[in-house]
């Protein structure tokens, strides 16, 4: 019996990658977008409590902060990365909410409330579902 599930399981990764090799199949892992809720009670939350910050659930180093700076809930979003470029997972920046930025506990630089300089990614909203695209990634302004 063991050796039957054995023999599946090679055969299985086997077909799989020659699939793969073929051009024909996208083999892609997890989300490309990210569901962050409703932009209403999310702009109520994040003016309540500072940003938000989203860790990876695949256990990457892909966190990210989920910043509001806008008048009304449609507008003034944005998601970049939690980390400066080349920094470890143990320096996610960190919000000073009496200062409104973010500081890197490793070395105390400051970013400015919106990301200035640091990966960031699409954010949208549709059918009243705020999206973060988490392909669509530019360097934030």
């Amino acid at each position: 019996m063991g050796l039957v599930g054995v023999a599946a399981g090679v055969g299985l990764v086997w077909g799989m990658s020659r699939l793969a090799s073929t051009g024909d199949v996208t083999v892609r892992l997890g989300d490309d977008t990210f569901e962050a809720g409703d932009p209403v009670e999310m702009s109520r939350v994040i003016a309540r409590d500072g940003p938000i910050l989203y860790a990876d659930a695949a256990g990457g180093k892909r966190d990210i902060w989920l910043q509001h700076l806008g008048a009304g809930p449609n507008g003034g979003w944005y998601a970049f990365d939690a980390h400066r470029p080349g920094a470890g997972r143990d320096c996610t920046l960190q919000w000073q909410a009496a200062a409104a930025v973010f500081t890197d506990p490793c070395d105390g630089a400051v970013v400015a409330p919106h990301g200035e300089g640091l990966p960031a990614y699409e954010v949208r909203i549709d059918d009243g579902e705020l999206i973060v695209d988490l392909n669509a990634v530019g360097e934030g302004d």
